[in-house]
């Protein structure tokens, strides 16, 4: 899983695959009918380019939903309507640099540093609507660390997004450890997102969209299960990590037998490791089945915008709260409230 190795490798398939996904969501152009908002309802899990990027992974896809795909990553004004859109209270946001990198899968030097400052121009133009989350390499040492002091302390960033994996390394690897210590810290959270693997990818892609998935969803599981197995929650004991529901067989396969690594929400609260997952794809089995393992305290609002456009937000998850049996205090938690909790909102 070198870096090297990637060569833009699965970054068209994975966007035309998203390009899928937003028109099986429904995706709505920019001046549709609003849905009703429901005050409380943070969406954290979003990507977000901006103009001031050359967005390199385009891909192949074509017609109206990849169209919309793109104008959604690129454009402020689709962002900023995408919430009334929604009927949500706001996005936290990110830019992952996936879709910035070159024929060989890298960056420009100074690239993690001008996303920062754009992320943070973004979020104070629209104070309350969107919340920015620095972009690192966590695999880059104690200058990925100062990088992410400097996001949250100088431009007030609220969390750190970063690779489930890079050159080899996950993230119990000890490249990784000053970011994480930083970000534990300073009291953000990290959001390890799952990137493309190419061996995987080129096992799985034959398999179509769900293949695609599969090979990353693997790498955001693998990522948790290293974490936890390699003592990064004994040595950062005050990190807060977050995963996507990709990962959701790595959360219950580490949750679901014996001790369940003390992710599980009847854990010692002095032993509980704080492993957060979001709500994609908002259906009532997977969001249930996770409320039941962590603990509707360490679920989190999450629908991967713009690569998924949801509508109906806050009627699908109140249907996914109903089925969990949660009372009026756990739905405030999990539809916004450990976001704000998580983000110091």
């Amino acid at each position: 899983m070198t870096k090297s190795d990637k060569s833009g490798v699965g970054r068209r398939e994975v966007l035309a695959a998203g390009a899928g996904m937003v028109a099986a969501a429904g995706g709505l152009p920019s001046g549709s009918v609003q849905a009703q908002a429901k005050p409380g309802i943070i969406d954290f899990h979003n990507h977000f380019i901006g103009s001031k990027f050359e967005m390199t992974a385009t891909g192949t896809s074509s017609g109206p939903a990849g169209d919309l795909l793109r104008r959604n990553m690129t454009d402020e004004g689709a962002l900023v309507g995408s919430i009334g859109e929604a009927g949500i209270e706001a996005r936290a946001i990110n830019t992952p640099t996936a879709f910035l990198e070159d024929k060989d899968g890298k960056v420009a030097a100074g690239t993690h540093q001008k996303i920062n400052d754009a992320m943070a121009d973004l979020q104070t133009r629209h104070k309350g609507k969107l919340y920015g989350m620095a972009t690192v390499d966590a695999f880059g040492g104690e200058a990925s660390a100062k990088e992410l002091q400097r996001a949250v302390k100088q431009l007030g960033l609220r969390g750190v997004f970063v690779e489930s994996g890079s050159r080899g390394m996950l993230l119990d690897a000890d490249e990784a450890r000053p970011t994480l210590q930083a970000a534990a810290e300073l009291g953000v959270p990290v959001f390890v997102h799952p990137v493309t693997d190419p061996q995987m990818h080129e096992r799985f892609k034959k398999h179509g969209r769900n293949g695609i998935r599969l090979a990353r969803a693997t790498i955001n599981s693998a990522s948790l299960i290293a974490m936890l197995e390699g003592g990064v929650f004994e040595k950062v004991p005050k990190l807060n990590v977050v995963v996507t529901t990709l990962a959701i067989g790595g959360v219950l396969m580490a949750g679901g037998f014996g001790p369940g690594m003390n992710i599980r929400a009847d854990a010692p609260a002095d032993k509980r490791r704080h492993v957060y997952i979001d709500t994609m794809g908002l259906h009532p089995a997977l969001v249930s089945s996770v409320v039941a393992l962590l603990g509707a305290d360490h679920v989190l609002m999450g629908t991967d915008w713009p690569i998924v456009v949801e509508k109906d937000v806050p009627a699908r998850l109140q249907k996914a709260m109903d089925a969990c049996g949660l009372d009026a205090a756990s739905q405030a938690m999990l539809a916004g409230g450990n976001t704000k909790r998580l983000m110091g909102l």
